[in-house]
């Protein structure tokens, strides 16, 4: 298999790890996938957990452990976000709206990371950042 592409919003926050943190927290509270009564630091302690993700994965921000450095090039399971020169390639001004990054994604001028990886950035409204949009490929 290939990986399957996913994207989605979260919440923004200054702290952009922070952010990421309140995302996942989210997301485990709409869909725990079984794994019962868990915080996200929790579940990559499990080794039940591990092999869900990189056997299928969830298609969220779940399916990694942390965010690592915008210039940080290793491969996943890492959440990263994009440098600012890598948002300015699709949105020249460097600030995109929600509408110009999911047309960038549509439109294949934003690429998909690679399987295992995600990919962020601030969305902002009115020039005024309100969110983050993260996507990625899971790991099968």
């Amino acid at each position: 298999m290939g990986g399957n592409a996913w994207q989605d919003t979260g919440p923004y926050q200054r702290d952009l790890e922070a952010a990421f943190r309140q995302a996942q927290e989210e997301e485990l509270a709409r869909d725990n996938h079984g794994f019962e009564s868990r915080s996200v630091e929790e579940l990559w302690r499990d080794p039940e957990w591990q092999e869900y993700i990189l056997t299928g994965g969830t298609g969220t921000v779940l399916d990694f452990p942390c965010m690592i450095d915008a210039t940080d090039t290793a491969d996943g399971p890492f959440m990263r976000l994009l440098t600012d020169d890598e948002v300015r390639a699709w949105a020249p001004h460097g600030r995109p709206t929600y509408a110009e990054w999911d047309a960038a994604l549509d439109s294949e001028r934003l690429g998909f990371p690679g399987r295992a990886q995600g990919n962020g950035t601030v969305l902002y409204r009115d020039g005024r950042p309100v969110e983050i949009g993260h996507w990625g490929v899971t790991a099968d």
